[in-house]
């Protein structure tokens, strides 16, 4: 790895716009590694240029956007959901760069990253490092 990477996951790293999650659970790809369910988008910035309001702003983003969510059906608490979510998120802070390794070789991509917490029981953060490094192995595996 590289000494230079930094391990900080900034604000405009994260996704949390309404309508890019909505596109990303309409058209993006799915698979599950248990209890994680991982939803990701990749495309070309030549096909932002779609005509759709603020396809101007979307060619500034970042090319890598990472948001995380947990069900309110599943944890009733907000305090666990809370706890879930900064332990996918450390997870994946420490982990993305198996996926900005392989990003670096596709120039002019972008790729939209979301992960929802399907189990119903509070996860250790061993458990959540390994199901998120296994989603990110093979979302890089799949981009290559």
């Amino acid at each position: 790895m590289d000494n230079k990477y930094r391990f900080t996951l900034a604000k405009d790293e994260r996704l949390k716009k309404r309508t890019y999650i909505q596109e990303l659970f309409d058209s993006g790809e799915s698979f599950s590694i248990y209890p994680i369910k991982a939803f990701y988008f990749l495309r070309h910035d030549s096909d932002i240029d779609d005509g759709t309001p603020g396809w101007k702003e979307r060619i500034m983003e970042p090319i890598l956007q990472f948001g995380v969510g947990v069900s309110k059906k599943n944890f009733k608490n907000a305090v666990d959901r809370n706890r879930i979510k900064r332990l996918t998120r450390e997870a994946y802070r420490l982990q993305r760069h198996y996926l900005s390794r392989a990003m670096k070789e596709k120039k002019e991509w972008c790729l939209k990253l979301f992960v929802l917490y399907i189990g119903k029981e509070l996860p250790t953060y061993s458990l959540i490092e390994e199901k998120i490094e296994r989603v990110l192995d093979r979302i890089a595996k799949e981009i290559r």
